[in-house]
């Protein structure tokens, strides 16, 4: 027969600790510092500045463009300063206050009786009778009664208020003209980092003459905002704890 050869606990608790040391080697590495900020430079919307073409330069040539009154350059005052080609840049309007309350009851109750008896059939009930222990009988053959009963209810209340405003940066335009854009800012106070990511797709006539569109009118919106530093991972549980929380049964 096939031999199985399984781990020793020695050997599995060295590689948990091993593992363990190194997770803890980058946090102590962290002790005393800030937190580190992203580069700009390696952010998806500063390739498609460096890499996009602006202007009318997308756009078909217009004999009025060379009139004296009419220019297609941004510092026309009839100039549409809306953002419409790869690495054009927008202000995304954050304003989100929803509110939900959901309230529910139930309840639920059962009961049942059974009860058997054969009192007479050809007076063979008669004869059993005689042969059973002293106080059985088949007039009283069986008798089960069984009831049961549940109530619950549930009550749910949350109200998420977050108002930001950050500029994005139109990263591709899609063959329909829809754009896709993408935007991030952070924040660093003391020793936290404050986060915020924005994506998803806008159609450029949804974009207002102030160069501003909602976060309810883009598609596929992605909107994170959170934080790492010594705030953040004191609210986070020890690694021993979320390996406990996985692996105990209550």
């Amino acid at each position: 027969m096939p031999q199985y050869m399984f781990p020793r606990p020695a050997l599995l608790l060295g590689t948990v600790t091993l593992a363990l040391s190194l997770a803890a080697c980058g946090r102590v590495s962290q002790i005393g510092q800030v937190p580190d900020m992203t580069e700009p430079e390696s952010s998806v919307e500063f390739q498609a500045m460096t890499s996009s073409s602006h202007g009318m330069q997308d756009l078909p040539y217009r004999p009025d463009s060379t009139a004296s009154l009419w220019t297609a350059s941004q510092n026309s005052l009839v100039a549409n300063r809306r953002a419409s080609n790869r690495g054009d840049i927008l202000t995304v309007v954050i304003e989100i206050d929803d509110r939900a309350e959901i309230q529910n009851s139930s309840g639920r109750s059962r009961s049942s009786a059974d009860n058997v008896s054969i009192p007479s059939m050809m007076g063979l009930p008669q004869r059993i009778d005689e042969m059973l222990p002293e106080g059985a009988s088949m007039d009283e053959l069986a008798e089960a009664k069984a009831s049961s009963s549940f109530k619950g209810s549930g009550n749910i209340s949350r109200r998420d208020k977050l108002t930001l405003r950050v500029a994005a940066t139109v990263v591709d335009r899609l063959p329909n003209g829809v754009l896709r854009i993408q935007g991030t800012q952070e924040v660093r106070v003391n020793y936290e980092v404050r986060e915020l990511t924005v994506s998803g797709f806008v159609r450029p006539s949804d974009i207002g003459r102030r160069n501003e569109i909602a976060y309810d009118r883009i598609a596929g919106a992605r909107i994170s905002y959170g934080g790492r530093g010594q705030i953040s991972d004191v609210q986070q549980p020890r690694y021993g704890q979320q390996i406990a929380d996985i692996l105990l049964p209550y």
